[in-house]
This record gives structure tokens, C-alpha cells and sequence, in this order.
């Protein structure tokens, strides 16, 4: 059966009854869309996941699913907002503002590193975007990620101001940096480990790297 809207039989197209069933705790229902969607793109990409298997496995209908989101486009949209939403809502809970700018630097590297190495889902949503060349990130808000950038921004100033961060640091420059360190750990683990027959997946692997990245970075802003 199609995911398109257009694809739906009559009976099987959202309606106001629909809606009713599920009144009651529709924030509930959105939530485990969403969790069952994230987990599908992130296994399958865009193109092979299927309405019909995110319904199979959520407590909603495949015409709730349409209801809700409309399709499969707005929901895989909705699936990258919210994975997004959800790094900065919690990255912006890490008190930064009020320690030492060396130190807030390397809490937020910590931070990026753990976030992605406990996320995979995340990191595999990001590479499905990037082969369909960031088509749908285009049309999400633009204020979603600008926080992480104006936060490194204070740190490098004030770190520039007591003479602990070079003068030149561009925030979105080290931000990018940041993210490669720490999104390769994931993103290329299973081919890096079995190419080099290394460890990339044990807790003490995963210290040990989070130590070289945090490391890497505080000696690359260094005056």
C-alpha cells in the first residue's frame, strides 16, 4: 500500500473519528509515533521505511499516523526536528555559563561525545540526510541549532578575554570540529573496527577515545 495520503482506500483515510479514539492522550500517542518513527529512518533510511511497519509497531493506526503528520515526508520532517529539539533542549542544561572557559569547553565536548555515542539513531538519521543532500533539514526552523553555536561563542570570548583561548577561534568552526570528532566514533565504528580490528564499542574503548577528543580540542584552542 502506498505512503502517500493520495494512496489510502476511503476507509482507511484519517477522520474525525479517528481523532476521538485517541483524545484523551494524543500527546502519548504523537510521542510513540515519533520513537517508532526515529528508529525506522535511522534503520532504514527515507526510502525504505514504511508507513505501514511504524503503524504495525506503534499503539496508533497507519490513519492516525496521517492524521497527525500527514504522510511520510512531514513525518520523517518531524522525526528530525524533534532528534534535534532534543540534543540542544538537553546540551542547554549543562551549566556552562558559570565556570571556567577551559572547563565549560571540555564538559561540552564530554557532553557531545556521550550524547552521540548513546544515540546511534541520531548519528544514522544525520547520515540519511546527507545522502539525500539535507533536503528536508532545509525546511526546518532555523533557530533550532543556533543556541549550540551562540555557547561557544561566550566561551571562546570569555576564554579569549583571560588569555586560555586563542583570539582567532570561529564558534561555528569549532563546533564543527567538535562534531566530527565525536560523530565518527559512532558513524564509522563498525567498518573502522573491522578494517584496523580495533575496539570501538566497549565502555573503557569509549572513555578512552572521549579522552583524546576532549584533549584534542583544548590543545587546538590553546594560545
Amino acid at each position: 500500500m502506498s505512503d502517500n495520503l493520495e494512496g489510502l482506500a476511503a476507509d482507511d483515510k484519517p477522520s474525525p473519528g479517528d481523532a476521538s479514539k485517541r483524545l484523551n492522550d494524543p500527546d502519548a500517542t504523537k510521542a510513540d509515533i515519533l520513537a517508532v518513527a526515529t528508529h525506522e529512518f535511522a534503520e532504514k533510511g527515507f526510502s525504505g521505511a514504511r508507513i505501514d511497519e511504524i503503524a504495525e509497531r506503534t499503539n496508533a493506526s497507519k490513519r492516525m499516523i496521517y492524521y497527525y503528520y500527514g504522510g511520510k515526508e512531514p513525518l520523517y520532517q518531524a522525526v528530525l526536528e524533534a532528534c534535534y529539539r532534543r540534543i540542544r533542549s538537553v546540551e542547554e542544561k549543562v551549566d556552562l555559563e558559570h565556570k571556567p572557559p577551559l572547563q565549560a569547553l571540555a564538559e561540552l565536548v564530554e557532553f557531545t561525545f556521550d550524547h552521540h555515542n548513546q544515540n546511534e539513531d541520531f548519528i544514522r538519521l544525520v547520515m540519511v540526510e546527507n545522502i539525500h543532500y539535507g533536503r528536508s533539514i532545509a525546511k526546518l526552523p532555523n533557530d533550532i541549532n543556533r543556541p549550540a553555536i551562540d555557547r561557544l561563542r561566550d566561551i571562546c570570548k570569555r576564554g579569549a578575554k583571560e588569555g586560555v583561548i586563542r583570539a582567532d577561534i570561529d564558534p561555528l568552526d569549532l563546533h564543527m570540529s567538535i562534531s566530527a570528532l565525536c560523530f565518527f566514533n559512532v558513524s564509522n565504528r563498525y567498518t573502522f573496527s573491522t578494517i584496523f580490528e580495533v575496539d570501538m564499542v566497549s565502555p573503557k574503548a569509549a572513555a578512552r577515545r572521549r579522552k583524546q577528543v576532549t584533549e584534542m580540542v583544548l590543545k587546538y584552542v590553546a594560545p
